[in-house]
């Protein structure tokens, strides 16, 4: 391994080039080692057909892995732990292997996934429950030096889309994440180290969805790099006549151009090379990215 590997596996220091919220768009491709994800279930659960994603996502473009091996769609039983560790342990492993300069993350809610994923070689800590199902998540994460993205979600997988409601979408997400970035700093994880997700799809309806994303630019009023995760979610297929997940790759790359020119730092994908493409047209024609902002607006 490469002395910048060790780096990687010790501090986590490359992926923090997602923290600053300035220069390039970064994108984080998807991969699922699952038998029942929404999207790709069932598709990457060997070795090697994992070792030719993770070569191919890289090969297009992609800056980070995201490596998940629990469901999150709506209505998904949950797992546990041992079978979820089983699940992803090899295939970062593997990943680091043949990459080892690659940011990997690691899409769990539990303490003892992202324990033992980040000892195997994960750098990034992504917890759809911002660190609330697990208390263990925040210990740990206090611990280190990785990055950590802290997602909204109202209720659970299990519930969250059982008729979710809101007075003013935006501006509760926003406090939400406002509020949670605060009790995290007060447990020692320090605020330059968070990234933020409004969560798309996660107990949220159509039109939720829409609203977020035209008022993405709110939400750098936190200061924190932008994380977006829309890609092949069923909201697309809403709006476009019932269309099948294995047909949303071009509406996802659309909304991801739409996404970088509200202001996202981070779009997560499953097609990285449809999504790099727009993403190089959207920072072509938007303006020049600066940093987040250093304060939440009054």
């Amino acid at each position: 391994m490469t002395q910048r590997g060790r780096d990687i596996q010790e501090t986590g220091a490359p992926a923090s080039a997602c923290l600053t919220g300035a220069g390039p768009v970064r994108i984080m491709g998807i991969l699922n080692v699952t038998p029942d994800s929404f999207s790709d279930g069932g598709c990457w659960t060997t070795i090697a057909s994992i070792e030719r994603q993770a070569a191919n996502m890289i090969a297009a473009g992609a800056d980070i892995i995201d490596v998940g091996g629990e469901s999150t769609r709506p209505f998904a039983p949950a797992v546990p732990a041992d079978q979820e560790l089983q699940r992803i342990i090899p295939a970062i492993k593997a990943i680091r292997r043949l990459h080892p300069d690659i940011p990997i993350s690691v899409d769990t809610t539990k303490g003892v996934v992202a324990r033992a994923a980040l000892a195997a070689g994960a750098t990034i800590i992504n917890d759809i429950s911002a660190l609330r199902f697990d208390p263990e998540m925040v210990s740990l994460a206090a611990e280190g030096a990785w990055p950590v993205v802290i997602m909204h979600m109202q209720g659970n997988p299990g519930d969250m889309q059982i008729k979710p409601r809101y007075q003013e979408v935006v501006g509760e997400i926003i406090d939400f994440l406002a509020d949670r970035i605060d009790q995290l700093a007060s447990h020692g994880i320090a605020r330059d180290r968070l990234i933020i997700d409004p969560g798309l799809g996660f107990g949220k309806t159509v039109a939720h969805n829409l609203e977020i994303i035209r008022r993405l630019g709110e939400f750098r009023r936190l200061g924190r790099p932008l994380l977006i995760g829309h890609s092949r979610k069923s909201f697309i297929g809403k709006l476009l006549q019932d269309l099948p997940v294995d047909q949303r790759d071009l509406p996802s790359a659309v909304i991801s151009a739409i996404c970088v020119l509200g202001g996202a730092d981070i779009i997560r994908a499953h097609d990285v090379g449809a999504t790099r493409q727009a993403v190089i047209l959207a920072e072509a024609i938007g303006a020049p990215r600066g940093p987040a902002a250093p304060n939440r607006a009054p």
